[in-house]
């Protein structure tokens, strides 16, 4: 396998939404979308309702640093996730921990309160799935999502990832333990979703 599969950093076309490389103009949105208490709480970047209320929203030297630098990467890919109708930055989706010897990677998505409840992010992790697997010879793509996520589990699986096991009381929120769950696609899976979504079965 190709040492450094993710260093392109192509645009991708969807019908609600096109990811693109980062722009040095995107990192004010990021930063608001960064903050919003949901996204927050459902990535696991903060432990207490209390503690949301408390970020600022606006951009610092450390996050200018990082959205500048990320199509730098050659062993990650980060994509803004635009929302067509309002040509307005929603979120973000990212292969990120690739390991080249095993072809696996694992893949996130976040999506800030403009861009939910609309299908986009649906859009955006199928689009960088089929990227993944039809542009590069990766077998595995993972992610992990907490268990008060229900609504992303049902995504992830219509999208063929598939329930392979459960982090216990991964993350404490409100005082409360949460776990983590881990999904999977693996690339002969993919290959019989994409054969059935052109003949029209999905």
């Amino acid at each position: 396998m190709d040492s450094a599969p993710l260093q392109d950093k192509p645009t991708l076309v969807g019908e609600l939404i096109t990811l693109r490389p980062f722009r040095p103009g995107d990192v004010d949105a990021m930063a608001a979308i960064l903050a919003d208490p949901e996204v927050l709480r459902l990535t696991g970047s903060t432990h207490s309702s209390g503690d949301t209320d408390r970020e600022t929203g606006l951009p610092d030297d450390r996050l200018r640093q990082w959205y500048g630098s990320r199509n730098d990467q050659v062993d990650r890919l980060d994509l803004a996730i635009i929302d067509r109708d309002h040509d307005r930055l929603v979120g973000e989706v990212v292969l990120n921990d690739l390991d080249p010897g095993n072809e696996s990677c694992s893949i996130r998505i976040l999506i800030g309160p403009a861009g939910r409840n609309r299908g986009l992010g649906t859009e955006a992790m199928r689009l960088m799935v089929d990227h993944a697997f039809g542009t590069t010879q990766l077998h595995r793509l993972e992610l992990e999502v907490y268990a008060f996520n229900p609504r992303a589990q049902r995504v992830y699986q219509k999208l063929g990832f598939v329930h392979e096991g459960r982090r216990r009381a991964a993350l404490m929120f409100d005082g409360e333990r949460i776990d983590a769950i881990t999904m999977s696609i693996l690339r002969p899976e993919w290959e019989q979703d994409r054969t059935a979504r052109r003949a029209g079965q999905r």
